[in-house]
């Protein structure tokens, strides 16, 4: 019975992996991968401008403006791409001279003129479009500017002025002493990051189903399913599609991660950075800021857990796509029944983007407890400290009863679906074959 086993799971395997449409998908996305990665440097060697330097000139005819319009633009620069390699410069050259010195998509002319009304007027002048970001960074460092010059033409004293423009000292006070504002922050930004990450455990569910509905759909309408089944049991046929199934998406899991390895590695040879990627995030400021704090420490037990709980999503998901696709006769029957598991995947996902927001809130901690979506909740929710090793413990022990169930009675649908052709009585079949 073991070598039928392993000869089921071997024959699965091999008729997924050695197809021309296996090797031709893996090839592009691995491509596509590295690409992806290297965006950047690909956009240059055609001759991009993904890193050429912006152009600001400023011609001021106020003669009090460019000063406070580059300080201002200074600390409104925060949400730029690449701040480092924007120039500003001021220029006494005529508004015709500096339009005729336009020659490129980074060149940006600023013509500010005193108004009588409004203090000053400006025009922002270029080739073409605007970066929306940039362009809204300098409206608002030009506005700044303006209410300056205002308020010191208003007559107030300059000391005054200046404790006006100074920015406000926020203090962060924490009553709670286990809690820091540091944390918070990482809180934050990891309760962001970490559906993120979440992503290709929501796909890879998806593409796991679809194949095991698949294939034993493939067997039925072939009629090949009589010839297995008239030499293996149909629990030994049903758990090799499990093995096999799993197997090629940690399999498909591996040639991606190796696919972003390989990525990381040639943006590494290429620019000599692997976080460049054209977010304005000091990168090393949030690692070191990581380390520092309390969620460091978090992610060396929450990574297991993790690990653990998406195995077993894994398998749970398996087992029920199983039995649904015992109990269909084709293709089309099987993804009708499906879309309800679709949908417990979709909700799971963005239940877990959103859960920082729901911060002790009963809901989503019971929510955190249910099978097949506690795996997108759960981890979420224990680095942010929302719920509890006792939670985590609850979920963890109510999949691993639904899987049990499914195992038992699962197992008695799976014997009398993978045989039925007819949807006649159907559910009335799979109900006595629980009860049996």
């Amino acid at each position: 019975m073991k070598n039928k086993f392993k000869y089921l799971v071997g024959a699965s395997l091999k008729k997924k992996i050695k197809t021309k449409w296996f090797a031709v998908v893996n090839v592009l996305l691995v491509v596509l991968i590295i690409g992806l990665i290297n965006i950047d440097t690909i956009i240059e060697s055609f001759g991009g401008d993904f890193n050429e330097p912006t152009n600001i000139v400023v011609k001021d005819e106020t003669g009090e403006m460019f000063d406070l319009f580059v300080s201002n633009f200074k600390q409104a620069q925060t949400y730029l791409r690449d701040p480092e390699n924007i120039n500003i410069k001021i220029s006494d050259s005529d508004k015709e001279l500096l339009i005729e010195e336009i020659d490129n998509e980074k060149e940006i002319v600023i013509y500010i003129t005193p108004d009588d009304n409004n203090y000053i007027k400006a025009e922002i002048i270029s080739d073409s479009y605007v970066d929306n970001i940039l362009y809204q960074t300098i409206t608002t460092s030009i506005n700044t500017s303006k209410y300056t010059i205002a308020m010191a033409k208003s007559n107030i004293d300059v000391d005054e002025l200046q404790h006006i423009n100074t920015p406000v000292e926020i203090a962060r006070n924490i009553l709670d002493e286990t809690k820091s504002s540091q944390e918070e922050t990482m809180n934050f930004f990891m309760g962001i990051v970490f559906p993120i990450f979440i992503l290709p455990f929501f796909m890879l569910i998806i593409f796991l189903v679809q194949m095991i509905g698949g294939e034993i759909n493939e067997e039925k309408t072939t009629r090949s399913m009589e010839v297995i089944i008239s030499n293996v049991s149909p629990k030994v046929h049903f758990i090799s599609k499990i093995v096999a199934s799993n197997l090629f998406v940690f399999i498909q899991s591996a040639i991606l991660l190796v696919s972003a390895a390989i990525g990381i590695a040639v943006r590494k040879a290429t620019t000599g950075s692997i976080i460049d990627l054209g977010m304005d995030i000091d990168v090393k400021n949030l690692f070191e800021m990581l380390m520092s704090s309390d969620i460091a420490s978090k992610l060396a037990y929450i990574i297991p857990i993790t690990i653990v709980i998406m195995l077993l999503s894994f398998l749970a998901y398996s087992l029920l796509a199983g039995v649904l696709a015992s109990m269909t006769t084709s293709i089309e029957d099987f993804q009708q029944l499906q879309t309800p598991v679709m949908l417990i995947c979709m909700a799971g996902y963005y239940l877990a983007m959103l859960a920082p927001s729901f911060e002790g809130s009963l809901f989503i901690k019971i929510v955190s407890y249910i099978p097949f979506i506690s795996a997108f909740i759960s981890p979420p929710l224990l680095l942010l400290g929302q719920i509890g090793f006792v939670d985590v413990g609850i979920s963890l022990g109510l999949l691993v009863v639904v899987i049990y169930i499914m195992i038992k009675y699962g197992m008695k649908i799976y014997k009398v679906g993978i045989l039925n052709y007819s949807t006649s009585k159907l559910w009335t079949k799979m109900l006595k074959a629980v009860k049996d």
